[in-house]
């Protein structure tokens, strides 16, 4: 497991609007010990594709960033994907949820879960 360090918060950070809406989530779930498990999987339109849950607790290879009292699981085949992105959540007339700026992103489906790297090997399936 490896805790907020310089390469864990320049892996993935999250914003102010991110991290409350988490931290209402678990609460929410009564699970205020609990943290954001953020992952990438195979599929989507693009190739991969984002996914968020709730967790518990951290597996043991885990990577563990924390920001404004929460925690932010990310395992490790998923954090290469991730490096340097950034969570937010948005709330407008349009939609609101979590978004996630990925700077590794090369190509990515419209509704924004969604996504290729130039190094990948994701296998495109149907659009959300």
């Amino acid at each position: 497991m490896t805790t907020d360090t310089d390469t864990a918060t320049e892996m993935l950070t999250i914003t102010d609007a991110a991290t409350e809406r988490v931290r209402n989530l678990l609460k929410e779930k009564k699970t205020e010990q609990g943290a954001l498990r953020v992952f990438v999987a195979g599929g989507g339109c693009s190739g991969y594709q984002y996914g968020m849950a709730l967790a518990q607790e951290a597996e043991e290879d885990d990577l563990i960033i924390e920001h404004g009292g929460i925690r932010l699981f990310v395992d490790p085949e998923s954090a290469p994907l991730l490096k340097g992105a950034e969570i937010d959540y948005v709330e407008d007339v349009m939609k609101s949820g979590f978004t996630i700026f990925n700077p590794n992103a090369v190509k990515s489906c419209a509704c924004g879960s969604s996504f290729d790297t130039a190094e990948s090997h994701g296998e495109p399936k149907a659009c959300c």
